[in-house]
Parts: structure tokens; C-alpha cells; sequence
């Protein structure tokens, strides 16, 4: 008995110091200052984006609701150079890694407002890509890493549903031609698409909510 206690104590302090180092090593989850977020939104994105995220310009992407890590990726990836577009380059250049986070939170809390397909007659190919890609190309489902009703996977892929058919047609037409070069798989499965397919799933991905 007189061995056991000394060990049970030991044995504590052991653990106590482990769960201490561990709890000190651990990185603090951000917490975003959503009214900051909303009035660097304001300020910076609304002219393109809409005020609550919902760009009413086809060119430009719906933010509302898209996921933050997604965000703040694109955002650093502009002010680095790395995803080429001078406008963006502009903007992004005067944001701090606060600001970005600040954002990306702000507006994911937006609904995305649906969208719809214009191109009735291109809907079943733009669904039969989406939903089962094309086998013979070895051209994978978009829904495969976005989602069947294209939500996206948080801090992975981006959500999809509801954007703008005309912004996801220039997006995929610039991976495909080299234009966008920050994602490889894009940039793949891109490279395998006509014209015709890249307006038939961007027309699809408009519809889906």
C-alpha cells in the first residue's frame, strides 16, 4: 500500500502535464468579428458581390453561404499571385489575414439566393455530367467532391448550388485553358471539357439548391 500511493500520485502529475502541454499546444479557434466582416464587406466587395453576397452581375460569383476556408484560400491566393486576377490582386493586396477571416465568416452567414438553368434544352447533359461525369473521357462527377445537390464539402470544395451559370463558364474555361492554375484537379478535369459541356454543367449548377 505504501508503494501505490506514491505511484497513483505520479501517475497524476503525469497526466496533469500532459493534458497541460497538450491543451497549450493546441491552436486557438478563430474567432471572427462579424460586425468587422460586414463592414469590410461593405466596403470592398458589395460594388461586385451584392450587399449580402448575392451578386446580381453573372460575371462575378454569389458569396453568400460558401464556405469560409474556401474564402479565405481564394483570398490569399489573389493577394499572393497565385490565382491570377488583376481586380482581385487589387483588393485582395489591402486585406489582412484578419480582414479576410473577418469576411469569409460574414458572408457565409448569407443565404445564397437559388438561381436557375436558361438552357433547358442543355439540362439533362449538364445533369449527366454533374451527377456521373463521363466514363469513357474518365471525366469524374462534379457531384463527387461538391455534392449531389452541390453544397460542397466545408474547408475541401466549394458550394456550388445557385451560382451564377456565366461566372462558373469563364471559371472553367480558365482551368481549362492554363488561365487558373491554383487547383490541380480542377485543372484536369477541366482539360477534358468542350465548350459545349463546360455551359451544360455551369447551367445545371445554377439550378441546383
Amino acid at each position: 500500500m505504501k508503494l501505490i500511493a506514491p505511484l497513483l500520485i505520479a501517475g497524476f502529475i503525469a497526466a496533469f502535464s500532459f493534458s497541460a502541454v497538450a491543451n497549450e499546444a493546441a491552436p486557438a479557434k478563430y474567432k471572427p468579428d462579424l460586425a468587422k466582416g460586414e463592414a469590410s464587406f461593405g466596403a470592398v466587395c458589395a460594388a461586385c458581390h451584392g450587399p449580402d453576397g448575392n451578386s446580381t452581375a453573372p460575371i462575378y460569383p454569389k458569396l453568400a453561404q460558401q464556405h469560409p476556408e474556401y474564402l479565405v484560400k481564394q483570398l490569399t491566393e489573389f493577394k499572393a499571385g497565385k490565382r491570377a486576377n488583376p481586380i482581385m490582386l487589387g483588393f485582395a493586396t489591402t486585406l489582412s489575414e484578419e480582414d479576410m477571416k473577418n469576411i469569409a465568416y460574414w458572408v457565409t452567414t448569407k443565404t445564397s439566393k437559388p438561381g436557375f438553368a436558361k438552357e433547358k434544352e442543355m439540362v439533362t447533359l449538364g445533369e449527366r455530367i454533374y451527377r456521373g461525369g463521363i466514363a469513357d473521357r474518365q471525366i469524374p462527377a462534379c457531384a463527387g467532391c461538391h455534392s449531389p445537390n452541390g453544397a460542397g464539402i466545408p474547408a475541401q470544395y466549394p458550394r456550388l448550388a445557385g451560382q451564377n451559370a456565366e461566372y462558373a463558364v469563364a471559371q472553367l474555361t480558365a482551368f481549362r485553358d492554363g488561365v487558373r492554375m491554383n487547383s490541380l484537379q480542377m485543372t484536369g478535369v477541366a482539360a477534358k471539357l468542350n465548350d459545349r459541356e463546360i455551359k451544360a454543367v455551369s447551367d445545371y449548377i445554377a439550378g441546383l439548391h
